[in-house]
C-alpha cells in the first residue's frame, strides 16, 4: 500500500508512434482520468476530443507514484520544463509552467500519522462493496445505484451529490476492475 497518495502522470496521444505526451499533471486518486470525464475547451480538451473522435483512447501513464505533494509538484515542474509547452515551441498543452521556487509554499496540509493508512483501509472495503454490487448485476450499475444501495449518498449543502461513488467507480476503472459501457453503466471485469 502506498504511503504517499500523490503521483505524476502523462496523457499521451495514441495516434502517433510512439505515443507522445501532450499533458503532464500531478494528482491523487483518479485525477489522471478526470480529463476525459469533463472535457473542457482548452488545447488539451481539443486533443482529447480529436483522439476520441478518431476512435482511440487517451493513454494514461503514471510516471511516478507514492509521492508527497511537494515531490509530485517538483517532478511535474521538471517534466513540463523539459518537454516544453506548445506556446513556446514544446509539445505539451499545459497552460501553466510551475515555478519550482514556489512549490514549498503550495503544500499547506499536515497529514497526521496513520490517517492516510486508515483512509486506504476504508477505501478497500468500499471498493470491494462496489465491485460485488457490479458482479451481482451483470447488466451493470449506474453511479446513482452505487450511491443509493450502498448508502453513499450525501446531502451536503442540501443537495444530493454522489461524488463518493463517482470517485470509487473512477478508481475501480483505473485499476481495471470495472469498465464503463457507452450506456453509462459500470460492469465488473474481475473474476
Amino acid at each position: 500500500m502506498a504511503k504517499n497518495p500523490f503521483y505524476v502522470y502523462a496523457l499521451k496521444d495514441p495516434r502517433s508512434k510512439p505515443a507522445k505526451p501532450f499533458y503532464i499533471g500531478k494528482g491523487t486518486g483518479n485525477r489522471a482520468w478526470e480529463h476525459q470525464l469533463n472535457i473542457d475547451d482548452s488545447e488539451k480538451g481539443q486533443i482529447i476530443k480529436d483522439i476520441i473522435n478518431d476512435g482511440y483512447k487517451v493513454i494514461h501513464t503514471i510516471i511516478s507514484n507514492n509521492l508527497t505533494e511537494e515531490q509530485a509538484l517538483k517532478i511535474e515542474a521538471e517534466l513540463i520544463a523539459a518537454l516544453g509547452v506548445i506556446s513556446q515551441g514544446g509539445m505539451l498543452t499545459n497552460r501553466v509552467r510551475p515555478n519550482p521556487e514556489n512549490i514549498s509554499s503550495k503544500v499547506k496540509l499536515n497529514v497526521p500519522a496513520g490517517c492516510y493508512e486508515r483512509a486506504q483501509m476504508g477505501l478497500e472495503l468500499l471498493k470491494s462493496a462496489v465491485v460485488e454490487l457490479a458482479k451481482a448485476n451483470p447488466d451493470g450499475i449506474k453511479n446513482s445505484d452505487a450511491a443509493k444501495y450502498l448508502g453513499l449518498q450525501s446531502d451536503y449543502g442540501g443537495g444530493s451529490k454522489d461524488y463518493l461513488s463517482y470517485s470509487l467507480l473512477g478508481i475501480l476503472m483505473k485499476e481495471n476492475k470495472i469498465e464503463r459501457s457507452n450506456k453509462g453503466k459500470h460492469k465488473s471485469i474481475t473474476d
